[in-house]
Protein backbone atom coordinates (compact mmCIF):
# COMPACT_ATOMS: atom_id res chain seq x y z
CA UNK A 1 0.00 0.00 0.00
CA UNK A 2 1.02 3.64 -0.43
CA UNK A 3 1.74 5.75 2.64
CA UNK A 4 3.39 9.04 3.62
CA UNK A 5 6.63 8.50 5.55
CA UNK A 6 9.68 10.44 6.75
CA UNK A 7 12.95 9.32 8.31
CA UNK A 8 14.25 12.66 9.64
CA UNK A 9 12.99 15.85 11.23
CA UNK A 10 12.47 18.90 9.07
CA UNK A 11 9.97 20.86 6.95
CA UNK A 12 7.18 19.22 4.93
CA UNK A 13 9.67 18.46 2.15
CA UNK A 14 11.17 15.61 4.24
CA UNK A 15 7.94 13.66 3.68
CA UNK A 16 7.57 11.26 0.77
CA UNK A 17 5.00 8.73 -0.43
CA UNK A 18 6.23 5.18 -0.90
CA UNK A 19 5.03 1.58 -1.02
CA UNK A 20 5.02 -0.22 2.33
CA UNK A 21 3.60 -3.54 3.49
CA UNK A 22 -0.13 -3.52 4.17
CA UNK A 23 -0.86 -4.51 7.80
CA UNK A 24 -3.16 -7.37 8.71
CA UNK A 25 -5.45 -7.15 11.74
CA UNK A 26 -4.73 -9.40 14.71
CA UNK A 27 -6.47 -9.82 18.09
CA UNK A 28 -8.94 -6.93 18.51
CA UNK A 29 -7.60 -4.85 15.62
CA UNK A 30 -9.50 -3.60 12.58
CA UNK A 31 -8.10 -2.84 9.15
CA UNK A 32 -9.61 0.32 7.67
CA UNK A 33 -9.43 1.42 4.06
CA UNK A 34 -8.78 5.15 4.28
CA UNK A 35 -11.27 7.29 2.40
CA UNK A 36 -10.07 10.61 3.81
CA UNK A 37 -7.63 12.09 6.33
CA UNK A 38 -7.09 15.66 7.45
CA UNK A 39 -4.06 17.76 8.34
CA UNK A 40 -3.73 19.12 11.87
CA UNK A 41 -1.37 21.67 13.30
CA UNK A 42 -0.10 18.79 15.43
CA UNK A 43 1.10 17.04 12.26
CA UNK A 44 3.23 20.08 11.44
CA UNK A 45 4.48 20.49 15.00
CA UNK A 46 5.70 16.90 14.93
CA UNK A 47 7.70 17.40 11.75
CA UNK A 48 10.24 19.87 13.10
CA UNK A 49 9.41 19.20 16.07
CA UNK A 50 8.08 22.43 17.50
CA UNK A 51 8.96 21.69 21.13
CA UNK A 52 12.44 20.21 21.34
CA UNK A 53 11.77 18.39 24.62
CA UNK A 54 9.32 16.11 22.78
CA UNK A 55 12.28 14.41 21.11
CA UNK A 56 12.72 12.53 24.39
CA UNK A 57 9.54 10.68 23.43
CA UNK A 58 9.53 10.81 19.62
CA UNK A 59 13.23 10.16 19.00
CA UNK A 60 16.31 12.24 19.79
CA UNK A 61 18.07 12.20 16.41
CA UNK A 62 15.33 10.95 14.12
CA UNK A 63 11.62 10.13 14.50
CA UNK A 64 10.87 6.69 15.94
CA UNK A 65 7.60 6.51 13.98
CA UNK A 66 8.07 7.11 10.24
CA UNK A 67 4.38 7.41 9.31
CA UNK A 68 2.21 10.52 9.63
CA UNK A 69 -1.40 11.56 10.09
CA UNK A 70 -3.80 11.65 13.05
CA UNK A 71 -7.33 12.05 11.65
CA UNK A 72 -8.85 9.31 9.54
CA UNK A 73 -12.24 8.27 8.17
CA UNK A 74 -12.84 5.13 6.15
CA UNK A 75 -14.43 1.73 5.75
CA UNK A 76 -13.59 -1.39 7.74
CA UNK A 77 -11.89 -3.85 5.39
CA UNK A 78 -11.21 -6.71 7.80
CA UNK A 79 -11.24 -7.44 11.53
CA UNK A 80 -9.09 -9.51 13.88
CA UNK A 81 -10.42 -12.66 15.58
CA UNK A 82 -11.17 -10.85 18.86
CA UNK A 83 -12.78 -7.74 17.36
CA UNK A 84 -16.51 -7.40 18.09
CA UNK A 85 -17.35 -3.70 17.71
CA UNK A 86 -17.22 -3.47 13.92
CA UNK A 87 -17.62 -5.60 10.83
CA UNK A 88 -16.37 -5.22 7.25
CA UNK A 89 -18.25 -2.44 5.48
CA UNK A 90 -18.77 -0.25 8.57
CA UNK A 91 -17.89 3.44 8.22
CA UNK A 92 -15.61 4.63 11.03
CA UNK A 93 -13.40 7.54 12.03
CA UNK A 94 -10.58 7.99 14.55
CA UNK A 95 -7.82 10.11 16.06
CA UNK A 96 -4.61 8.05 15.98
CA UNK A 97 -2.59 10.43 18.17
CA UNK A 98 -2.52 7.99 21.10
CA UNK A 99 -2.07 4.84 19.06
CA UNK A 100 0.47 2.38 20.44
CA UNK A 101 1.10 1.34 16.84
CA UNK A 102 2.02 4.84 15.68
CA UNK A 103 0.23 7.29 13.46
CA UNK A 104 -0.45 6.69 9.79
CA UNK A 105 -3.65 8.31 8.52
CA UNK A 106 -1.91 9.57 5.39
CA UNK A 107 -2.06 6.19 3.68
CA UNK A 108 -4.35 3.81 1.82
CA UNK A 109 -4.96 1.66 4.93
CA UNK A 110 -4.65 1.96 8.71
CA UNK A 111 -4.80 -0.85 11.26
CA UNK A 112 -5.35 -0.40 14.98
CA UNK A 113 -7.31 -1.57 18.01
CA UNK A 114 -11.07 -1.35 17.56
CA UNK A 115 -11.31 0.92 20.62
CA UNK A 116 -9.48 3.63 18.66
CA UNK A 117 -12.42 3.95 16.26
CA UNK A 118 -16.00 5.16 16.45
CA UNK A 119 -18.92 4.79 14.07
CA UNK A 120 -18.95 7.69 11.64
CA UNK A 121 -21.76 10.29 11.88
CA UNK A 122 -24.22 9.28 9.14
CA UNK A 123 -24.88 12.92 8.24
CA UNK A 124 -21.31 13.47 7.04
CA UNK A 125 -19.20 12.49 4.07
CA UNK A 126 -15.87 10.76 4.68
CA UNK A 127 -14.04 14.02 3.99
CA UNK A 128 -16.17 15.91 6.51
CA UNK A 129 -15.83 13.19 9.15
CA UNK A 130 -12.05 13.18 8.76
CA UNK A 131 -11.89 16.81 9.92
CA UNK A 132 -13.40 16.07 13.34
CA UNK A 133 -11.44 13.63 15.52
CA UNK A 134 -8.50 15.75 16.67
CA UNK A 135 -9.48 19.39 16.17
CA UNK A 136 -13.16 19.27 17.12
CA UNK A 137 -12.42 17.37 20.34
CA UNK A 138 -9.76 19.96 21.21
CA UNK A 139 -12.31 22.73 20.62
CA UNK A 140 -14.93 21.01 22.77
CA UNK A 141 -12.53 20.43 25.67
CA UNK A 142 -11.07 23.92 25.32
CA UNK A 143 -14.51 25.27 26.19
CA UNK A 144 -14.65 23.18 29.37
CA UNK A 145 -12.63 23.71 32.51
CA UNK A 146 -10.94 20.93 34.42
CA UNK A 147 -13.65 21.18 37.11
CA UNK A 148 -16.32 20.51 34.47
CA UNK A 149 -17.61 24.05 34.08
CA UNK A 150 -18.37 24.89 30.45
CA UNK A 151 -19.25 27.87 28.31
CA UNK A 152 -22.95 28.64 28.71
CA UNK A 153 -25.76 30.84 27.50
CA UNK A 154 -24.99 34.54 27.78
CA UNK A 155 -21.23 34.10 28.23
CA UNK A 156 -18.98 36.42 26.28
CA UNK A 157 -16.43 34.17 24.59
CA UNK A 158 -13.33 35.11 22.59
CA UNK A 159 -11.67 32.57 20.30
CA UNK A 160 -8.09 33.54 19.49
CA UNK A 161 -7.16 31.78 16.26
CA UNK A 162 -10.73 31.37 15.03
CA UNK A 163 -9.97 30.55 11.40
CA UNK A 164 -7.63 27.56 11.33
CA UNK A 165 -7.97 23.90 12.35
CA UNK A 166 -9.55 24.15 15.81
CA UNK A 167 -10.99 27.67 15.86
CA UNK A 168 -13.93 27.16 13.47
CA UNK A 169 -15.18 24.28 15.63
CA UNK A 170 -14.78 26.35 18.81
CA UNK A 171 -16.77 29.25 17.33
CA UNK A 172 -19.64 26.98 16.33
CA UNK A 173 -19.71 25.06 19.63
CA UNK A 174 -19.74 28.25 21.69
CA UNK A 175 -22.56 29.66 19.54
CA UNK A 176 -24.52 26.41 19.93
CA UNK A 177 -24.33 26.90 23.71
CA UNK A 178 -25.80 30.36 23.48
CA UNK A 179 -22.62 32.37 23.96
CA UNK A 180 -21.81 35.73 22.37
CA UNK A 181 -18.71 34.90 20.34
CA UNK A 182 -15.83 37.08 19.20
CA UNK A 183 -13.34 35.56 16.78
CA UNK A 184 -9.76 36.75 16.31
CA UNK A 185 -8.08 36.13 12.96
CA UNK A 186 -6.03 37.66 10.15
CA UNK A 187 -7.67 40.28 7.91
CA UNK A 188 -7.95 37.85 4.98
CA UNK A 189 -10.13 35.50 7.03
CA UNK A 190 -12.53 37.97 8.67
CA UNK A 191 -15.46 37.10 6.40
CA UNK A 192 -14.83 33.39 6.85
CA UNK A 193 -15.00 33.68 10.64
CA UNK A 194 -18.13 35.80 10.38
CA UNK A 195 -19.71 33.08 8.21
CA UNK A 196 -19.19 30.59 11.07
CA UNK A 197 -21.64 32.55 13.18
CA UNK A 198 -19.25 34.76 15.17
CA UNK A 199 -21.06 37.83 16.54
CA UNK A 200 -17.90 39.93 16.35
CA UNK A 201 -14.59 39.51 14.50
CA UNK A 202 -11.27 41.14 15.41
CA UNK A 203 -8.49 41.56 12.87
CA UNK A 204 -5.47 40.95 15.10
CA UNK A 205 -3.28 43.20 12.96
CA UNK A 206 -5.55 46.16 13.64
CA UNK A 207 -6.51 45.53 17.27
CA UNK A 208 -4.83 43.84 20.23
CA UNK A 209 -7.71 42.41 22.26
CA UNK A 210 -5.58 42.43 25.44
CA UNK A 211 -5.46 46.24 25.23
CA UNK A 212 -9.10 46.80 24.26
CA UNK A 213 -11.77 47.74 26.83
CA UNK A 214 -13.96 44.66 26.24
CA UNK A 215 -13.93 41.93 28.88
CA UNK A 216 -14.78 38.26 28.33
CA UNK A 217 -16.06 35.42 30.47
CA UNK A 218 -14.00 32.95 28.51
CA UNK A 219 -10.96 33.19 26.24
CA UNK A 220 -9.86 30.14 24.27
CA UNK A 221 -6.46 30.68 22.62
CA UNK A 222 -5.86 28.00 20.00
CA UNK A 223 -2.21 29.08 19.75
CA UNK A 224 -1.34 31.55 22.51
CA UNK A 225 1.04 34.41 21.76
CA UNK A 226 0.14 37.16 24.20
CA UNK A 227 1.76 36.99 27.65
CA UNK A 228 -0.58 35.28 30.08
CA UNK A 229 -0.76 38.33 32.35
CA UNK A 230 -1.79 40.46 29.35
CA UNK A 231 -4.49 38.01 28.29
CA UNK A 232 -6.02 37.84 31.77
CA UNK A 233 -6.59 41.62 31.62
CA UNK A 234 -9.26 40.89 29.01
CA UNK A 235 -11.15 38.60 31.41
CA UNK A 236 -13.98 39.45 33.78
CA UNK A 237 -13.40 38.96 37.50
CA UNK A 238 -14.05 35.21 37.55
CA UNK A 239 -13.22 34.56 33.90
CA UNK A 240 -11.42 31.64 32.28
CA UNK A 241 -8.47 31.65 29.90
CA UNK A 242 -7.53 28.35 28.25
CA UNK A 243 -4.61 27.92 25.84
CA UNK A 244 -4.51 24.86 23.58
CA UNK A 245 -0.96 25.48 22.39
CA UNK A 246 1.77 28.06 22.07
CA UNK A 247 5.52 28.60 21.64
CA UNK A 248 7.89 26.94 24.11
CA UNK A 249 8.65 30.32 25.70
CA UNK A 250 4.94 30.90 26.36
CA UNK A 251 4.50 27.42 27.81
CA UNK A 252 7.47 27.86 30.18
CA UNK A 253 6.27 31.26 31.38
CA UNK A 254 2.76 29.93 31.97
CA UNK A 255 4.14 27.28 34.35
CA UNK A 256 5.29 30.12 36.62
CA UNK A 257 2.42 32.56 36.08
CA UNK A 258 -0.56 30.17 36.27
CA UNK A 259 -0.20 29.32 40.00
CA UNK A 260 0.27 33.00 40.83
CA UNK A 261 -2.95 33.93 39.07
CA UNK A 262 -4.81 31.17 40.88
CA UNK A 263 -3.54 32.41 44.26
CA UNK A 264 -4.02 36.12 43.66
CA UNK A 265 -7.33 36.16 41.76
CA UNK A 266 -10.49 34.16 41.20
CA UNK A 267 -9.64 33.75 37.52
CA UNK A 268 -8.63 30.47 35.90
CA UNK A 269 -5.83 30.85 33.36
CA UNK A 270 -3.28 28.58 31.78
CA UNK A 271 -2.53 25.72 29.41
CA UNK A 272 -5.09 22.97 28.86
CA UNK A 273 -3.32 19.94 30.32
CA UNK A 274 -6.42 17.77 30.74
CA UNK A 275 -6.88 16.96 27.05
CA UNK A 276 -8.26 13.47 26.45
CA UNK A 277 -7.95 12.55 22.74
CA UNK A 278 -11.12 11.20 21.14
CA UNK A 279 -12.80 10.71 24.53
CA UNK A 280 -15.99 8.65 23.96
CA UNK A 281 -18.29 11.05 25.85
CA UNK A 282 -17.00 13.98 23.81
CA UNK A 283 -17.35 12.04 20.57
CA UNK A 284 -21.00 11.45 21.51
CA UNK A 285 -21.44 15.18 22.13
CA UNK A 286 -19.92 16.00 18.73
CA UNK A 287 -22.25 13.58 17.01
CA UNK A 288 -25.23 15.26 18.67
CA UNK A 289 -24.05 18.69 17.51
CA UNK A 290 -23.62 17.34 13.99
CA UNK A 291 -27.06 15.71 14.05
CA UNK A 292 -28.89 18.90 15.11
CA UNK A 293 -27.03 21.04 12.59
CA UNK A 294 -25.10 23.12 15.14
CA UNK A 295 -21.70 21.99 13.88
CA UNK A 296 -20.53 21.70 10.28
CA UNK A 297 -16.96 20.93 9.22
CA UNK A 298 -15.28 23.63 7.15
CA UNK A 299 -12.99 22.31 4.40
CA UNK A 300 -10.60 24.74 2.76
CA UNK A 301 -8.75 22.49 0.29
CA UNK A 302 -8.44 18.88 -0.78
CA UNK A 303 -5.22 17.20 -1.86
CA UNK A 304 -4.49 13.68 -3.18
CA UNK A 305 -2.03 11.62 -1.15
CA UNK A 306 0.67 12.16 -3.78
CA UNK A 307 0.54 15.89 -2.94
CA UNK A 308 0.91 15.44 0.82
CA UNK A 309 3.91 17.78 0.91
CA UNK A 310 1.83 20.59 -0.62
CA UNK A 311 -0.98 19.90 1.88
CA UNK A 312 1.39 20.07 4.84
CA UNK A 313 3.08 23.18 3.48
CA UNK A 314 -0.27 24.95 3.02
CA UNK A 315 -1.15 24.40 6.68
CA UNK A 316 2.38 25.17 7.86
CA UNK A 317 2.20 28.58 6.20
CA UNK A 318 -1.01 29.41 8.08
CA UNK A 319 -3.02 29.86 4.90
CA UNK A 320 -5.85 27.42 5.61
CA UNK A 321 -9.30 28.72 6.56
CA UNK A 322 -10.72 25.57 8.09
CA UNK A 323 -9.41 22.07 7.46
CA UNK A 324 -7.24 20.58 4.73
CA UNK A 325 -8.24 17.08 3.58
CA UNK A 326 -6.01 14.39 2.05
CA UNK A 327 -7.49 11.50 0.05
CA UNK A 328 -5.69 8.30 -1.12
Amino acid sequence: MRAAVRDRYGPPEVVRVEEIERPEPTADQVLVRVRAASVNRADIDGLYPRWQFTRLFTGLRRPKVPRLGLDVAGVVEAVGPDATAFKPGDSVFADLSTSRLGQGAFAEFVCDRETMFSAMPPELSFEEAATLPHAAILALQGLRRRDGRTVGAGDRVLIEGASGNVGPFAVQIARARGAEVTGVCSPAKVEFVRSLGADHVIDYRSLDYTRAPERYDWICAVDAHHPLLASRRALVRNGTFVALGGPSSWMLSSIVVTPAIALATDQSAGMMIWWKPFAPDDVTTLKALIADGSLRPQIDRRYPLDEIVAALRYVDEGRAAGKVVVTP
